[in-house]
């Protein structure tokens, strides 16, 4: 591959590890604004003993793996199309499992299921938050969108 081939493979990782950035930053925050709430609400299931809650540090740095990984994927999944089935089809595919799933260990783990459920509504609320600030870092040019070239 000549260097115009790998100074363009270079910026392209470049920006999906941007965009991977972003999408971490904007779950670990909506994130934090639903455990905030939780704490509010006095949710005993949803709510967190302290700031330095095992649970809690756990569960933002999953969050924030989980925005990462939705942030690169996002990026390939959109390219340059203006498709609202991808966008919502990639929302729903990260939100459904992350949400389907702790709905199956509350299930298990409890013989209700609704705090399980409040967490999989939020999961696809955090998603859904995240691929809007994806959008918005790609409509003022702080991320490029991925561009397919099949030369």
């Amino acid at each position: 591959m000549n260097d115009t081939g790998n100074s363009i493979l270079l910026a392209e990782r470049l920006e999906s590890l941007k965009a991977g950035i972003i999408g971490g930053l904007c779950l670990l925050c909506a994130f934090g604004i639903t455990a905030w709430l939780a704490h509010l609400l006095q949710l005993p299931s949803l709510r967190y003993k302290n700031v330095l809650d095992l649970h809690l540090i756990l569960s933002a740095t999953t969050a924030t793996f989980s925005g990462f990984l939705f942030g690169v994927t996002y990026r390939y999944i959109i390219r340059q199309d203006e498709n609202p089935h991808l966008k919502s089809g990639a929302v729903l595919a990260f939100g459904l499992v992350r949400g389907l799933t702790q709905i199956d260990m509350g299930f298990n783990l409890n013989d209700t299921v609704m705090p399980a459920m409040i967490l999989a509504i939020a999961s696809l609320l955090w998603f859904f938050l995240t691929a809007k600030c994806l959008d918005l870092s790609i409509k003022w040019g702080w991320l490029k969108p991925f561009t397919s070239s099949n030369k």
